[in-house]
């Protein structure tokens, strides 16, 4: 069953709803305000795209993984631009207090999880930012062997100080792309995102 198409198509039938005054349920009357609903929202109907070595037999999967090693590339190279002259030694620092920021405190281990790191390249980061006064640790009582991680005062000041840097390296990557593409891109590579994270979830 195609379960996104129909989620999609419904989402437009609200839409048409409320833009219109067609009372009937005309499907042809529908079919055109659809075609010119997603021409007025710049949506382009494509064909399939070429890429180098395709006639050599280069799989859409490999492009995409070495787009997104690439792109990730990128954006450790804008992150780290954005970080000079701040008091984060690496973007990864950053990142962790935004984690905390968006989700709050959590367990030392569900942070390093959280960020997709292995867990001693995690606890170094976490560290880093405890050695720092970016953020402090306290004992569970539930389980001592686990730490609560907090941010501090003193890290929401320096990742204030830093945000408007920080945005605008996460800007310049996506800076080609229209808003209903980068929403495109979001739906996509958060499926993906999902699928990795749950499967992994089932390996540990």
């Amino acid at each position: 069953m195609y379960y996104d198409l129909i989620g999609e198509v419904i989402e437009l039938i609200k839409i048409y709803e409320k833009e219109t005054d067609h009372k009937s349920q005309d499907g042809h009357l529908f079919a055109n305000w659809m075609n010119e609903h997603y021409k007025k929202n710049g949506y382009q109907s494509t064909s399939e795209p070429e890429w180098e070595g395709k006639s050599n037999g280069r799989s859409a999967d490999s492009v995409i993984n070495t787009s997104l090693v690439h792109l990730y590339r990128y954006a450790k190279l804008n992150a780290k631009a954005a970080i000079a002259n701040t008091s984060f030694s690496t973007p990864d620092e950053f990142i962790y207090l935004i984690s905390l920021v968006s989700f709050g405190s959590m367990t030392k281990t569900a942070l390093v999880k959280l960020n997709v790191h292995e867990k001693s390249a995690g606890i170094q980061i976490v560290n880093r930012l405890i050695n720092n006064g970016f953020v402090e640790q306290a004992a569970l009582d539930s389980d001592k062997r686990n730490r609560m991680i907090h941010i501090t005062s003193k890290g929401t000041q320096v990742l204030n100080e830093s945000m408007q840097n920080i945005k605008k390296a996460s800007s310049d990557v996506t800076e080609p792309l229209s808003h209903l593409e980068k929403l495109d891109l979001i739906r996509l590579l958060t499926k993906l995102e999902s699928f990795h994270e749950s499967k992994t979830r089932i390996i540990s």
